[in-house]
């Protein structure tokens, strides 16, 4: 079963880089589906999840405060180490000067690769996510891998469109595209060689939805409204949270 989901997670990721690069016209509907998605995982899985994991060792209040504390790590880390670049293009100055263009253009390139690399990072953590859920039942690893694989679907257009929407060409697109099929695989296979005891998961899977609603409220909801109609991605974004909200509850 891991080594089949791995498989799956390596092609979902792949499905979006190659959806990014043919479909670009079309991927803020994509991005605002996923949105909700990743949204609604995290509401209606991941914290009811942690909260009851951690019945009898913590409050629930302290397993919100975790949440809290994994959306605010990443925003430090989106802010600073990872320099997640949100720009939509080449920035001219107001006097419209070429030169100023030009000096533009290596720096975004530099925030291309490394918006790529935090993805990358963060799907090798996915990776890591589904793993551990197995540990607790197969239930609920089933759950976590329907919002991962969804996920990472998001994660290969990111991940295109991070290098591309910065100076990078179609090669170094797919490289990075790559890089973030096999991230997730790489994470799935550390957990075979490690537990983590009942209390120690409930503090993770509280830190990923806060990683999850940081990453659905501050990337893709804001990516996926950008420059085009807010009433169909919208529409996208009540979808997605829907379909994962079925979901989860037609498995739990």
């Amino acid at each position: 079963m891991i080594i089949l989901i791995a498989i799956l997670a390596l092609i979902a990721t792949l499905l979006g880089g190659i959806f990014a690069l043919r479909l670009h016209d079309k991927l803020h509907l994509v991005l605002g589906f996923s949105a909700g998605a990743v949204i609604a995982v995290a509401f209606f899985d991941l914290l009811p999840e942690a909260l009851e994991l951690g019945e009898g060792f913590y409050s629930g209040g302290t397993i919100m405060t975790i949440a809290a504390i994994g959306f605010l790590a990443y925003l430090i880390l989106d802010r600073t180490a990872f320099l997640h670049s949100h720009s939509h293009g080449v920035h001219h100055d107001h006097d419209g000067h070429v030169h100023e263009v030009q000096k533009t253009t290596d720096n975004q390139n530099s925030r291309g690769i490394l918006g790529a690399s935090s993805l990358s990072i963060h799907s090798f953590l996915d990776g890591m996510a589904v793993g551990l859920a197995f540990q607790i039942s197969s239930a609920v690893g089933i759950i976590v891998t329907v919002a991962v694989l969804t996920h990472d679907f998001s994660d290969g257009i990111n991940t295109v469109n991070m290098i591309l929407k910065n100076g990078g060409t179609r090669k170094q697109a797919f490289r990075w595209l790559m890089a973030d099929a096999i991230a997730p695989v790489l994470g799935i296979i550390s957990t075979l060689f490690f537990t983590v005891p009942i209390q120690g998961l409930a503090i993770i899977i509280a830190l990923f939805a806060g990683f999850f609603l940081y990453i659905g409220a501050s990337d893709l909801i804001p990516e996926s409204h950008h420059a085009h109609p807010k009433f169909l991605t919208t529409l996208m974004t009540i979808l997605g949270a829907v379909v994962l909200y079925v979901a989860i509850h037609l498995v739990g």
